[in-house]
């Protein structure tokens, strides 16, 4: 009795193998239709994660509130005064603060997105980058109350507003794009290696000091050599906060290599974490 070539007759009758990846036109399809199950999953975390709580929601602002005002406390009575010479100290260290949680948290949740949803990944057929997005769609749902506390605080502190505040949201909305590619790269490598899981927290305290959350970096490479400033300025993280404080406060500039940095820092790392993510969708679940 021969054996049957039971993958080639399936080949022959058109039956296609069960997970099998999707092609990316198709997929980006699906995730499109599905983007309703990120957008509630990414609400349902939030209230899961509070509800326990007597304050509930405010905790949403009040927890980067108190991160905000022990940096500013820390580092506002140890840092050379000239770092921050001329800033609006308490608008600018909280503008950098909450734009930095936006990526810290997006980049850490979308990390364990995956691993962190094991039993959904290998029980239900769907595409498995709407895990990676529900974990940033989570990080905009906490943005929003945060950026309006933001506004409140920016006009206490003499802050007026102007119309370019109106340019904000189109800053953040690349930001997020940034942030949606960042959050897909690590969940796929968390996948294929679990120890970058220990990493992520080593490189977003890595980047917060090097982003000038406390200080400005314009201000303090002012007397080094110009390379110096225009190697930090290659970070995207620091391009998006510096556009936003631009925006909102006086006396702070951009110049070219921020704007196009901000730019091809959002589409790039978008197109890429999608491809990368996509490439490896059959064997989430699987490893």
């Amino acid at each position: 009795m021969t054996d049957i070539d039971y993958p080639a007759l399936a080949r022959e009758a058109g039956l296609p193998r069960v997970g099998a990846r999707q092609p990316l036109p198709a997929y980006l399809k699906e995730t499109w239709e599905r983007r309703h199950f990120a957008m509630r999953l990414a609400r349902y975390r939030i209230e899961a994660q509070l509800s326990q709580n007597r304050l509930g929601l405010f905790w949403v602002v009040l927890n980067p509130l108190l991160q905000a005002a022990v940096y500013g406390f820390v580092f506002g009575l140890i840092m050379d005064r000239g770092s921050r010479a001329g800033l609006n100290f308490i608008p600018f260290l909280v503008t950098g603060f909450f734009c930095f949680q936006f990526f810290s948290n997006s980049f850490n949740q979308g990390a364990k997105s995956i691993t962190g949803n094991a039993s959904l990944v290998r029980s239900l057929g769907f595409p498995r980058i709407l895990l990676p997005l529900s974990a940033v769609f989570r990080n905009v749902y906490e943005l929003v109350p945060m950026m309006v506390v933001l506004s409140f605080i920016l006009v206490g502190f003499g802050e007026r507003p102007s119309w370019t505040w109106l340019l904000v949201p189109p800053i953040l909305f690349l930001f997020g794009m940034f942030n949606v590619g960042v959050a897909l790269i690590a969940a796929r490598l968390t996948v294929h290696l679990r120890d970058v899981t220990q990493m992520v927290p080593i490189i977003t305290r890595l980047v917060l000091y090097m982003t000038g959350i406390f200080y400005s970096l314009e201000q303090v490479l002012a007397d080094n050599p110009p390379w110096m400033l225009t190697l930090a300025q290659l970070n995207p993280v620091h391009d998006y906060i510096q556009l936003v404080r631009t925006m909102v406060l006086e006396g702070q500039e951009v110049n070219t290599l921020i704007v196009v940095m901000a730019f091809v820092g959002a589409i790039g790392f978008f197109i890429a974490g999608i491809v990368f993510f996509w490439s490896a969708e059959e064997r989430y679940g699987r490893d």
